[in-house]
């Protein structure tokens, strides 16, 4: 598996990755965190809040563009440098969620490329939004 050279990205170029979010994926992030927060893992207790169901962890979506970058684009060899996040909606354990990174810069000659990073569920609804900053080799 090779990833792209900087010489062969182009500002638009894409890439998704997207994965069911089950209720072991919820348990296993949170045994691998720490974090375990009722709101992720008791079903009594997330009834009453404002979700009113069990929600996955916030950064287990933002994983999924890890995914999408050290796989797909640029793939292999990308070393993550930065990333911001903004949090839009809930995730729901059977949820689907598609992590989408977009190229928006390219900075050849620091060796860096920007990417609007997107997470949307099943229905389209965007969950998370942000931007990262990946350096190439």
């Amino acid at each position: 598996m090779r990833g792209y050279t900087i010489d062969q990205l182009e500002v638009g170029q894409k890439a998704s990755f997207s994965k069911t979010v089950t209720e072991t994926d919820v348990y296993m992030f949170a045994g691998i965190t720490g974090d375990v927060n009722p709101i992720h893992i008791d079903k009594e207790y997330a009834k009453n809040s404002i979700f009113k169901d069990r929600v996955a962890h916030g950064m287990l979506s933002a994983g999924f563009i890890s995914a999408a970058i050290g796989v797909q684009l640029p793939g292999p060899g990308s070393i993550y440098s930065g990333q911001t996040l903004k949090f839009l909606a809930p995730v729901y354990i059977g949820d689907t969620v598609t992590a989408t990174v977009e190229i928006i810069e390219i900075a050849a000659e620091k060796g860096r490329v920007i990417l609007k990073t997107t997470c949307t569920n099943q229905d389209g609804k965007t969950v998370l939004d942000g931007e990262a900053t990946i350096a190439l080799r």
